[in-house]
């Protein structure tokens, strides 16, 4: 298991694993989305490579707050395929965003998580990995 900086190579299995978190995604659709994710400044896509197939993917961004000092991450994807999980990639993958942000001068690190039944599980699996639920998120479309 390797876990690596993502790549345009990575492309297909990135799109695969957004399809396999809920979120229906084209291979072009994601191509222009890792593009421009990619020239955004402060942007991070790390992957878990498994004899060279793309099984899991981290995707964060660091940001300054108003309400806290220092920087802060947030983690803005996480998946793992569906054939791999319950293997401690899900684990690796964000200790080692934890451990990037960190190095980036990160005081702290939060995701968010849908409140869907099927979600459960990984609530329980980053309440393991030291995450507190803190906070209710809401969103708004504006197109």
């Amino acid at each position: 298991m390797e876990i690596r900086k993502a790549n345009s190579n990575d492309i297909n299995e990135l799109a695969s694993l957004m399809e396999q978190l809920g979120y229906k995604t084209s291979i072009e659709q994601m191509s222009v989305r890792y593009k421009n994710i990619e020239a955004t400044q402060n942007h991070y896509t790390l992957v878990a490579s498994c004899e060279g197939k793309v099984v899991g993917m981290v995707g964060f961004h660091t940001v300054v707050l108003y309400n806290t000092d220092g920087i802060y991450a947030r983690v803005i994807a996480f998946v793992v395929d569906s054939n791999y999980r319950g293997k401690g990639i899900g684990r690796l993958l964000l200790t080692e965003a934890e451990i990037f942000a960190k190095n980036l001068g990160a005081d702290g690190i939060a995701l968010n998580s849908g409140n869907r039944t099927e979600r459960k599980k990984a609530h329980q699996f980053y309440e393991n990995m030291g995450y507190a639920a803190k906070s209710t998120g809401f969103t708004k479309s504006l197109i």
